[in-house]
C-alpha cells in the first residue's frame, strides 16, 4: 500500500456535487493498493499513520500524532499512486490492484485506521470521480509504502 498523507487545516471530496467526506484539523490520505498488500501491510500502515508526529506542539515543533491533537482523516482511495512512468509519456496503472481486491483491502483500512485513531473515518467513495479539496497546514505531505518502510 502506498500512500501520500497531507496535514491539513480542512479537506473534502466531493462526488456528483455532493461532499462525500469532510475534516477540519487533520489528514487528508490518498492511498493506493496493489496485489500483494494484505493485513500486514493494513495494520503497518494505519498503526505508523495514526502515530506519526507531524502537528506542532506548544513551541512550534513537529512533535505530536494525529490522535494527541484529536485529529480527523479524510481517506481517498487512489489507484495512479501505483503509476509506472518508466515507458513512454502514458503512465501504466498496471500495479494498481482490481477493485475485486482493492476493495476489501481499502474497507478493512477504513476500520484498522477507526480502531487506531478512536474515531470513525471520512471517505470518498471507491472507483467514483471525486474532487479533493485541502488546505494543506505547512504544507506537510510525506509518502509510507508499506512494501519500502523507510
Amino acid at each position: 500500500m502506498r500512500v501520500v498523507i497531507q496535514r491539513t487545516k480542512e479537506a473534502s471530496v466531493t462526488v456528483n456535487g455532493l461532499i462525500t467526506g469532510s475534516i477540519q484539523k487533520g489528514l487528508l490520505v490518498l492511498v493506493g493498493i496493489e496485489n500483494a498488500d494484505n493485513e500486514e501491510d493494513i495494520q503497518w500502515l494505519s498503526n505508523k499513520i495514526a502515530n506519526i508526529r507531524i502537528f506542532d506542539d506548544a513551541e512550534g515543533v513537529m512533535n505530536l500524532s494525529l490522535k494527541e491533537v484529536d485529529g480527523d482523516i479524510l481517506l481517498v482511495s487512489q489507484f495512479t499512486l501505483h503509476a509506472s512512468t518508466k515507458k513512454g509519456n502514458r503512465p501504466s496503472y498496471i500495479a494498481a490492484a482490481k477493485p475485486d481486491i482493492s476493495v476489501p483491502i481499502y474497507e478493512a483500512f477504513i476500520k484498522q485506521l477507526a480502531m487506531d485513531i478512536g474515531k470513525s473515518i471520512q471517505t470518498g467513495v471507491f472507483g467514483a470521480d471525486m474532487k479533493v479539496s485541502i488546505l494543506n497546514d505547512g504544507p506537510v505531505t510525506i509518502v509510507i509504502d508499506s512494501k519500502n518502510k523507510e
